[in-house]
């Protein structure tokens, strides 16, 4: 744990001021239910968001990148999201070079049609831990489809929710590369569960929130606070 706390301690100083921003701006997000994100001077970016859109640019950076989604949530919004059609969702995520127009065009109108059931979720629990399990489950009648851990993390996370670790590609390859969890094939939900407790232990070390531990990770791996 050695090194990778050395880094950290190295790179907080110098992105603070970004982090603490990208925080404010989550927890904005979740209180109010909209928020004003601005990523300069990482993409020259920014725009007004509320919860759906932020749902749906999570459902579009899994297996993609966090820039093309904040691209297309800045040129949709809530009202794209929640009224356009499924063949110009896809035209619209195909001109921004997603990977997978067809499929996440169609998950998000099949979430969209359940969107007041899982705002309702939101308002009614909160234990964060228990609310991604309800998203991401397949038995829970609450799950969204395409959302596994990872992605139920991170939409929870931008509401402003700071104990749950997103390990996406970028974090897992720091734990992997660090020593800090070792290399498997499938990061299952006990392998995952497994990882966000290493997380909390360097967060707990560093004095600061899971939340805040990512964007310094994906600081590191990217040059980027993004979301």
């Amino acid at each position: 744990m050695k090194v990778a706390l050395e880094k950290l301690e190295k790179t907080i100083p110098e992105v603070k001021p970004f982090v603490k921003k990208r925080i404010e701006e989550f927890e904005s997000l979740g209180r109010e239910g909209k928020t004003n994100y601005d990523f300069r001077p990482f993409l020259d970016i920014s725009f007004e968001a509320g919860m759906f859109s932020e749902l749906c640019f999570c459902l579009l950076t899994a297996n993609s990148s966090a820039s093309m989604g904040i691209r297309i949530q800045a040129k949709l919004g809530d009202e794209g999201f929640m009224n356009l059609s499924f063949e110009d969702l896809t035209e619209v995520f195909r001109k921004h070079g997603h990977r997978f127009p067809e499929q996440r065009a169609s998950r998000i109108l099949e979430v969209r049609q359940r969107w007041d059931e899982i705002r309702g979720l939101l308002k009614d629990h909160k234990d964060s831990k228990q609310i991604r399990y309800l998203l991401a489950d397949s038995k829970s009648s609450f799950k969204v489809k395409g959302f596994g851990y990872k992605e139920a993390s991170h939409f929870l996370r931008n509401l402003g929710k700071k104990d749950l670790a997103i390990i996406d590609r970028h974090i897992y390859r720091f734990l992997v590369e660090n020593r800090l969890f070792e290399e498997v094939k499938t990061l299952t939900p006990k392998r995952y569960l497994e990882a966000e407790r290493v997380l909390e232990k360097v967060a707990k070390t560093l004095g600061i929130s899971l939340a805040e531990l990512d964007l310094y990770i994906f600081y590191i791996k990217t040059k980027k606070v993004l979301k």
